[in-house]
Order: C-alpha cells, then sequence, then structure tokens
C-alpha cells in the first residue's frame, strides 16, 4: 500500500473514479492556486496531485477529505454528485402544517434557500405572545387575516390586513394576535439554521431569547 493512496503499488490504475481527475484541475484553478500550493494545503506531494489530476491514480478517502476541505466543496461534490435542484413551486396540497405552543406553521418556500418562508397562525392568547426573540437576520411579515401587535424594542405597532413589516431580527420583538380569532400571516426570515427557525418548525421549545 502506498502512504498517500492508500492502493496497491504496481499494476494499472483503478478505474471507479474517471470524473474525479478533472474535477480537481477545476477546483484548483478556480481557487488560483499553484499545483504546490494545493498540494502543500493537501499535504501530498506535487507529483501525486498531478497524478490525481491526470487521472493516472485516483484518491483514497482521506485523501478526497483533505482535497475537499482544501477546495471548499464536498466530497460527493468531488465525485460529480449533484443534490436536486429545489422545488421552485410549492403547492398548497402538499403543505403539512406544523404546531409549536399553539402557533400553526406551513412551509411556503424550498428547504436549503437563504431565506426561510412559512404561513403562520398565530392563536390570541398563549405564551408565545409574552416570547421575546432575538437572533441575528433580517424578518419580513405581511399580515393575511385578524390584527396582530408587533412590539420592536420599546414600540408597539398594530398590523391590520394587508399591512407588513421589515426588521433587524436583533432587535428585540414580540407577535400577538389581538382579534379573538387570532392572526395569519406571511413570515420570512433570512436565519436557517437557528433556535428561531427550530421553533417555526415546531422542532424545539420556546425560549425567552435567541
Amino acid at each position: 500500500m502506498t502512504p498517500e493512496t492508500g492502493q496497491r503499488s504496481g499494476g494499472p490504475p483503478p478505474e471507479e473514479l474517471p470524473a474525479v481527475a478533472p474535477r480537481l484541475r477545476e477546483l484548483r484553478r478556480a481557487g488560483a492556486l499553484t499545483l504546490e500550493e494545493a498540494a502543500r494545503r493537501v499535504g501530498l506531494s506535487p507529483a501525486h496531485l498531478s497524478r490525481l489530476e491526470t487521472g493516472l491514480r485516483q484518491p483514497s478517502l482521506p485523501v478526497l477529505l483533505a482535497l475537499a476541505r482544501a477546495y471548499g466543496t464536498t466530497v460527493s461534490e468531488l465525485l460529480g454528485e449533484r443534490p436536486p435542484a429545489p422545488d421552485s413551486v410549492i403547492r398548497a396540497a402538499r403543505a403539512e402544517p406544523a404546531e409549536a405552543e399553539g402557533w400553526t406553521y406551513w412551509q411556503t418556500g424550498a428547504p436549503g434557500r437563504a431565506m426561510q418562508a412559512l404561513r403562520v397562525h398565530v392563536p390570541a392568547g398563549g405564551p408565545q405572545g409574552d416570547l421575546v426573540r432575538v437572533h441575528p437576520g433580517e424578518e419580513w411579515i405581511h399580515v393575511l387575516g385578524g390584527r396582530l401587535r408587533l412590539t420592536l424594542g420599546d414600540s408597539a405597532e398594530i398590523l391590520e390586513p394587508g399591512d407588513s413589516a421589515h426588521f433587524d431580527s436583533l432587535t428585540p420583538h414580540r407577535i400577538a394576535a389581538v382579534s379573538a380569532g387570532g392572526a395569519d400571516l406571511l413570515f420570512v426570515h433570512t436565519l436557517l439554521r437557528s433556535a428561531a427557525t427550530e421553533l417555526c418548525l415546531g422542532g424545539g421549545e420556546p425560549r425567552r431569547t435567541f
């Protein structure tokens, strides 16, 4: 076994990963790296990296992991695999509601995007009306029905159907329904992975700040 490849020396190179060689060369050039600079990052000799880029050798899994880290990508992408593109259209019939502390949420945006979009029903009363939220990002809300009280810092506004608000979510904020039947709104925020997201999707416990 050779230390750099994890393969037996001698004999023809294996044929399992034909797409890796051009991808390695493409990623190195996209990063404006010389063969020597890239090899130093990965811990290989320039000659060995050259053989990988020309298909004369195939990388072992540890080498693939090191290459992926060095080029800021994933092993799957190195192997030419592409995840399916998220659906651009979200059908109402496929939107399953999720509930957290009385609030009901429907996904209205595709996962893996830079924004998280939800349709929300906010009931009157309940513990979430007193929940103060603080987290990085921006939020946009648009009232579809009912009346909503939005508290931003020390000020409070009553939003009617058709009203919208767009604010920095590092500002402490609270959302509560004013009308007896609750309120319905569209909600968009720019944070994909946070306690706020988990709360909105029904996967986390409400907390006073996050």
